[in-house]
Order: C-alpha cells, then structure tokens, then sequence
C-alpha cells in the first residue's frame, strides 16, 4: 500500500504540541510547571549528547502527576490549539495518510480520530509520564511503522527535520517544511 506520512510538530502542526499542552497544563496547575522545571538540568545534559532522549522527556512528563484529569485537559487543549493545524494539509489530505510524532499517542489521538487519521507516536502514560518502550523519534520512526504496517510504502513524506532522514529515504518523494514551505527533503 502507497501512502503519504506526516511528522506532526512544525509539520502540519504549527508549533510544538507536547510544550504547547504543557504550557496549556502549567497555567491551571503551578505544580506542574514546578515539576517540569526539574527536568531542565536534564534537557541541558540531553541537548550536549549526554543524556537519553527517552528518559529524559520521561522526567519532563512527570508534571502529569500534578494534572487530575488529563483526558478533559486534552479535550479543552484542541478546542482552542487545533486552529494550529496548518491549511496545506487539509489541501492535500488523504483518507489513509498516516502521522508519526514524537509526541505523546494521549495527546494526539483525540484529534487524529477527530480528524480520521492513523497515527504512531510515543507511548506515555497520561498519568505518570513514563513511556512504555523508546520515544519515537529518528530510526524509531521507521522500526514502529515496520512493525505496524509492514507492507506500507512512503509515497510522500513530510517533516521539518533532519532527524526524521531514516523515513524520508524510504519515500518516493520527501519534503522538508519550514513554515508552510515544502521544499525537497536533503538527504544528503
């Protein structure tokens, strides 16, 4: 099966919308934002190589302890942050487009439904920020969709990263977005 596959974040989403739910979560809860900040030291160490991408976002998810209800906080997160959504996508949407994102499946499957789109992301649990298996993220990308849908074939990709490479070198074509410019993919 050819299908076209979407990175989520500064791709068809604008903005980051693991920060922007965080951010929607730390203004009704101040504990939250006192738990995330503890896991700066660690996205410094992360950012110079010295620390796991995985256990350190799982730190940063810890502020979910200090959310009570987080399925209602994601609800009232797209009522307002899905007009986030960027207008060239819906151009060029397909039925069976398929989006892998780093970001969190409890955070973007209500509006993947909403919006009748597959979806492969990073299981975190919505209650106590801990992952269930690796962020998915660079060659993680490619080995979930492999597992998931093995007779899947890429026939346009998009992403606003380098570091999605390993899915644009499967594609027939990628693209690199900035902004709402789609440009080919560098794969070089």
């Amino acid at each position: 099966m050819l299908i076209n596959v979407y990175d989520f974040d500064n791709t068809i989403y604008r903005g980051d919308s693991s920060f922007d739910f965080f951010r929607h979560c730390a203004a009704k809860y101040p504990r939250a934002l006192l738990s995330a900040l503890g896991a700066m030291p660690w996205m410094f160490a992360m950012a110079l190589g010295f620390a796991d991408k995985t256990r350190v976002k799982q730190r940063f998810y810890r502020y979910l302890r200090h959310v009570p209800d987080v399925a209602e906080e994601v609800d009232r997160f797209w009522l307002t942050h899905d007009k986030n959504l960027k207008d060239w996508y819906f151009a060029q949407k397909r039925e069976d487009d398929l989006v892998i994102s780093a970001s969190p499946v409890f955070l973007l499957e209500p509006l993947m439904r909403r919006l009748n789109l597959k979806l492969i992301a990073s299981r975190v649990d919505a209650r106590t920020g801990r992952y269930d298996g690796l962020n998915c993220h660079g060659e993680e990308k490619v080995r979930r969709m492999r597992e998931l849908c093995p007779e899947t074939q890429i026939d346009r990709f998009y992403s606003d990263s380098r570091h999605d490479t390993p899915l644009a070198r499967l594609a027939r074509e990628a693209f690199m977005v900035t902004g709402d410019d789609r440009k080919p993919f560098p794969l070089n």
